[in-house]
């Protein structure tokens, strides 16, 4: 019985911890969210173009050096 308690007492210590470390968290504000999501979603964008480019022109290379020695 005595287990539980002491198991019980620590989950609630541990509990409470979180909470005020949650309290302390500044969280960012409605307009942060938003616009760092379009920055995200336009970061993604442009890369994964930029990667897509990237691999057209490698593959385009590597064909034409292939027909050179093939």
């Amino acid at each position: 019985m005595n287990k539980k308690i002491r198991w019980y007492k620590r989950l609630s210590n541990f509990l409470k911890g979180v909470r005020a470390e949650v309290n302390k968290v500044t969280w960012p504000s409605k307009n942060e969210v938003y616009s760092t999501t379009i920055v995200v979603i336009i970061a993604t964008f442009f890369f994964g173009f930029y990667l897509y480019f990237c691999d057209l022109i490698f593959s385009w290379a590597i064909k034409h050096i292939k027909a050179l020695f093939g």
